[in-house]
Parts: structure tokens; sequence; C-alpha cells
């Protein structure tokens, strides 16, 4: 992959990074309560409209025929969503954003290897390989760096 042709990944990655972010800022701000659904919740719902709002300017499709082809998946997916959005609940709010690079580090073994490697056989060269290493160093240095505040 020539450098220019990883610059749209990148874009794509920082809007995905940006909107984590927000995510991330709005529930440190909003106000703790004993149902932490109710918040996450109330994202979700807003997330939902904002899809809604920019469907027509997708290209049209046979929705329900979409659907009764990959239900499955949408099921599949969904509880992706939800545990998800429950692991951020309750890492945020028990520990703090600053252990998100936790949840990153894991989202790149989950992610990368887990699905990416051996579900879904996507080819990888020594460089990956090492990237996922980084990623393992990455932990035990938060470890580390956690053990020593």
């Amino acid at each position: 992959m020539q450098p220019s042709s990883l610059l749209p990944a990148l874009a794509v990655a920082l809007l995905a990074a940006v909107g984590n972010g927000l995510f991330v800022y709005g529930q440190r701000r909003a106000e703790v309560v004993a149902n932490p659904f109710l918040f996450i919740l109330s994202a979700l719902l807003v997330c939902a409209v904002a899809f809604g709002v920019s469907m027509p300017f997708m290209p049209a499709v046979d929705g329900l025929a979409y659907l009764r082809r990959n239900w499955p998946w949408a099921l599949v997916s969904g509880a992706g969503f939800y545990f998800t959005f429950l692991g951020f609940s309750f890492l945020y709010s028990r520990f703090g954003a600053s252990h998100y690079a936790l949840y990153a580090v894991l989202s790149i073994l989950t992610t990368s290897v887990l699905v990416g490697i051996v579900l879904m056989r996507e080819q990888v060269n020594g460089y990956h390989l090492a990237a996922i290493g980084c990623a393992l160093l990455t932990v035990v240095l938060f470890s580390i760096g956690q053990s020593r505040m």
C-alpha cells in the first residue's frame, strides 16, 4: 500500500476517533446517575436520528430485502454495540477517560486479530504483526504507569 492510499483510511479513522472522543467527553461531563443506561440510550437515540437524517443522502436500496438477508449479522452487530457501550459506561465512569488506552489496545487485538486475521482471513505482514506487538507493549507500559501513580 502506498502512503497516499493510506490517507483516506486515516481520514475516516480520524472521523471515528473524533466521534469517540465526543462520546467520551459527553459521558464524562454528564451528571452521574444510578442507572447509566439512561445516558447511553439518550446518546443512541441522537445517533439513530442522525443516521435517519443521513439516509436520504445515500444510494437507495431495498431495505426489507436487505434486512431479510442480513438480520443475523445485524443481531451480532447490535450485540456488539451493546457490549461496547456497556463497557464504555463502566470504564469511563469507574476509571476515567485516561483508561481509554486499554480499550483501544484490546480493540486492536479483538478486531484486527480475532475478526480480521482469524475469522475473515485478512492478509497480514511483518509490519502488521509488529504493530500488534506494539499494541501489547502499550498495555504493559500503561500497567507500569498505573502502578507508579
